[in-house]
């Protein structure tokens, strides 16, 4: 096993305070984010920020599909983690500030991937649809947070 790691980033052009409340609001703002291969999107518990516990349905390809039960933590004033309770997935959204107006969105995920000739093409190719997943949900976010 090795771990496999997915990263998009994008520049906003808003306030990274304002981008940071968005992705932190799991009840009101991120579900109208999500693109289609997040379904099933239920809040457990809370709803705000740090101890929310928020389950979906990730559809990474037709036929890879992830049950995600994602428990939401901090590892400090500029990011969310979150962790899944079914699997070594962990995704850390850090947000931080490019000027007054602007601001850097960085989105890693991270996990402990398979073996052989399946974790090389899970290296290889998962990475890239994340990237494209994870782009659609930030370019939603720029809409949302844009003045």
């Amino acid at each position: 096993m090795s771990t496999v790691t997915a990263t998009t980033t994008r520049r906003i052009d808003a306030p990274a305070d304002r981008v940071l409340a968005a992705l932190a609001d799991y009840r009101g703002t991120r579900p109208r984010l999500l693109p289609e291969q997040f379904t099933d999107y239920e809040v457990v518990e809370g709803g705000q920020g740090p101890g929310t516990q928020v389950r979906w349905k990730l559809h990474a390809t037709k036929k890879r599909v992830r049950d995600v039960h994602a428990v939401v933590s901090s590892t400090d004033r500029h990011a969310l983690v979150e962790s899944d309770e079914n699997s070594t997935l962990v995704t850390t959204w850090r947000v931080e500030s490019d000027g007054p107006d602007a601001a850097e969105v960085v989105v890693t995920s991270e996990w402990n991937g398979a073996g052989g000739i399946g974790g090389f093409f899970e290296r290889t190719f998962a990475p890239r649809g994340l990237d494209r997943i994870y782009g659609e949900l930030l370019d939603n976010l720029a809409d949302t947070v844009a003045r």
